[in-house]
C-alpha cells in the first residue's frame, strides 16, 4: 500500500489511474501479484505507520535545522475566499520538518492544523534524535525559553535568533554559568545580526528553506487526501520520497 501510494503521489494520480499504472507495472515486470483496488487504497491509507527511514550512522554528531510552511487542502479558491470569506473547512495545514544541514535527509516531519505554532512542535521534532545532535538551527519563531531549557538539558546548541524585545535574564557578573540565550543576545549586539549567522553558522537553516522549496516543487503544494489521519499519511509518504530520491542509502 505504501509503495501505491508513493507511486500516486509522485505522478500526481487519481485513485483510479494508480490502480491501472500499477497493473501495467506488474505485467511489464512479469509479477502474478493481486493489485489493490482504488478503494483499498483509499481505506488503508488512514491506518498506514510511514517511517522515514533510520537515521544513517554518520560517526559524529549532526546540525538540525528546522522550518514549517503551509500546504493547501480541500476546501474553497482563493478569489472566493477573498470576496466572501472562508468556510469552517480547513484549507491549509502546517508541514514541519527537521533536516540534516549536511545532505538534506529529511530526520523527522510532523504535520498540524495551522493554528499549531511552531515552537510547540520542536521537542516532538527531535524525538529520539537528542544523543545525535550537536547544533539546532530555526529561526526566531521558535525563541521561547523552554526549547532553549531543552536544549540546555539535552547538551545541544541552539542556534536560535532572539526576538527584537529580547531582554537578558542573567547579569553579566552572575557567578552562575552564563545561559545560552544571553550570550546570543550579546552577540547580536556586539556583532550584528549578520556577523552573528555568519559566525555561528545559522545562516546554514536556509537547507531547511531548500527541502520545503523541493517538497512544493516535486510534490506539489496541496494535499489531496480529505481526512486529518490520511494527510498526515500522505505528507510522510512524499517526505519519505524525498528522501528516496536524495538519501537512498538512509532507507
Amino acid at each position: 500500500i505504501e509503495v501505491v501510494s508513493m507511486i500516486r503521489f509522485f505522478f500526481k494520480q487519481p485513485l483510479r489511474a494508480t490502480q491501472g499504472f500499477t497493473g501495467s507495472l506488474m505485467e511489464l515486470l512479469g509479477f502474478d501479484l493481486p493489485v489493490p483496488d482504488y478503494s483499498t487504497l483509499s481505506r488503508r491509507m488512514k491506518k498506514l505507520e510511514v517511517k522515514l527511514g533510520k537515521l544513517k550512522s554518520k560517526g559524529k554528531r549532526i546540525h538540525v535545522v528546522l522550518d514549517s510552511t503551509g500546504l493547501k487542502v480541500f476546501g474553497e479558491g482563493e478569489w472566493k475566499g477573498r470576496q466572501h470569506g472562508y468556510s469552517k473547512r480547513r484549507t491549509w495545514m502546517k508541514l514541519h520538518l527537521a533536516v540534516d544541514e549536511a545532505d538534506g535527509e529529511i530526520l523527522s516531519m510532523s504535520l498540524t492544523e495551522n493554528s499549531f505554532k511552531d515552537n510547540e512542535l520542536f521537542e516532538d521534532l527531535l524525538k529520539g534524535l537528542e544523543d545525535k545532535i550537536s547544533d539546532v538551527s530555526a529561526d526566531g519563531a521558535y525563541d521561547d525559553q523552554k526549547i532553549w531549557d531543552f536544549c540546555e538539558e539535552k547538551k545541544i546548541n541552539p542556534l536560535i535568533p532572539p526576538k527584537k524585545n529580547a531582554v537578558l535574564k542573567q547579569h553579566g557578573n552572575s557567578k552562575s554559568p552564563p545561559l545560552k540565550r544571553d550570550e546570543t543576545i550579546r552577540a547580536i549586539k556586539k556583532h550584528g545580526k549578520k556577523a552573528w549567522k555568519l559566525n555561528s553558522g545559522y545562516s546554514r537553516r536556509s537547507i531547511s528553506e531548500t527541502a520545503m522549496y523541493r517538497f512544493k516543487t516535486l510534490l506539489g503544494q496541496t494535499l489531496s487526501s480529505r481526512d486529518f489521519e490520511r494527510q498526515a499519511n500522505e505528507a510522510a509518504i512524499k517526505c519519505k520520497i524525498l528522501n528516496r530520491m536524495s538519501c537512498p542509502s538512509a532507507l
